[in-house]
């Protein structure tokens, strides 16, 4: 009988880290999550191991965790960015942590979770890309662009099996309210008047099934490591459609357009080339837009 596979999820009390948790729990893999906090009531899951631990600090992390797991997952860190003095230590000094700590039993695949926003100014469709000298608008930005930066140079020196997965837009049932798809439906479920933005900018979004499956191909795939990959739709819509259509399919709600400013770094236009993902881990979006939007607002109608 084989051993069961074993995967480290920092961040698995997240929206991603919690779907993820699920689909690798299902195929019967040992799934371990640490994080600051205990998850939420409606995402804590039944035989995944919950490990409270801020990922930080070095020493603890090093007792907390076992010595050996085959597959990392670096979920960790603040979805809210206006939290800017933590967010370096967090994003970066975290993961450096979760590096030093499997140097020597390393597993067979480390993935870092990037962001589109590592591109900074970079024109759309953006391609993935590694210098130096690319600056971003934030300090989440600059924190996950110096992660990349680091794993890349680590694997490349260390023979270390690591893979950054540049994500977009993702979305799905369970996810904070913070973010735009669950704002706008749950207030259209309760037919509100919402105050929203003006629209007019063009992202790209990727239902959370579609992500999860990247992100477990990106585990055994070997071209993937050493390397920069994009994981989103591909496809762009503008924010203002989006608002339009959720209305449309629930059936109520009011959005109020541009009663909320856009933010001065704000890019009008974000979305990827996901050529890459196509070749190197053989892997595209399966769900549109309207059949994830569908999904979504039903999980919210059942809650």
């Amino acid at each position: 009988m084989q051993n069961k596979k074993k995967i480290l999820i920092p961040g698995g009390t997240g929206f991603i880290g919690y779907h993820l948790s699920n689909f690798c729990k299902k195929k019967g893999w040992i799934v371990h999550s640490v994080s600051k906090s205990k998850p939420k009531k409606i995402r804590k899951l039944k035989k995944v191991k919950y490990i409270l631990c801020d990922i930080r600090d070095k020493k603890k992390l090093k007792k907390k965790l076992d010595k050996y797991y085959d597959y990392i997952v670096n979920l960790s860190g603040y979805v809210d960015h206006s939290k800017s003095n933590s967010i370096k230590k967090i994003h970066f000094g975290g993961y450096k942590n979760l590096i030093w700590n499997f140097r020597l039993n390393r597993p067979k695949r480390f993935i870092q979770i990037g962001s589109s926003i590592e591109y900074g100014k970079i024109k759309s469709p953006q391609k993935e890309i590694f210098t130096k000298k690319n600056k971003t608008n934030s300090t989440y930005g600059n924190a996950k662009l110096s992660s990349t930066l680091h794993l890349l140079n680590f694997s490349k020196k260390k023979d270390f099996p690591g893979t950054i997965i540049r994500l977009y837009l993702v979305y799905g049932p369970n996810q904070d309210d913070n973010r735009v798809i669950p704002y706008v439906i749950k207030n259209s479920i309760k037919n509100k008047k919402f105050n929203c933005s003006s629209g007019v900018q063009l992202r790209d979004f990727t239902y959370i099934d579609d992500v999860i499956k990247a992100i477990y191909k990106s585990l055994s795939s070997k071209g993937a490591i050493g390397e920069i990959i994009n994981v989103g739709f591909g496809k762009p819509y503008k924010i203002k459609y989006l608002i339009n259509i959720i209305v449309r399919l629930v059936g109520s709600g009011e959005p109020v357009f541009s009663k909320m400013k856009l933010r001065k770094d704000e890019l009008l236009s974000l979305y990827p080339s996901i050529q890459k993902s196509k070749k190197i881990l053989k892997w595209k979006p399966k769900i549109s837009l309207i059949n994830g939007i569908k999904k979504t607002i039903k999980f919210y109608q059942n809650q």
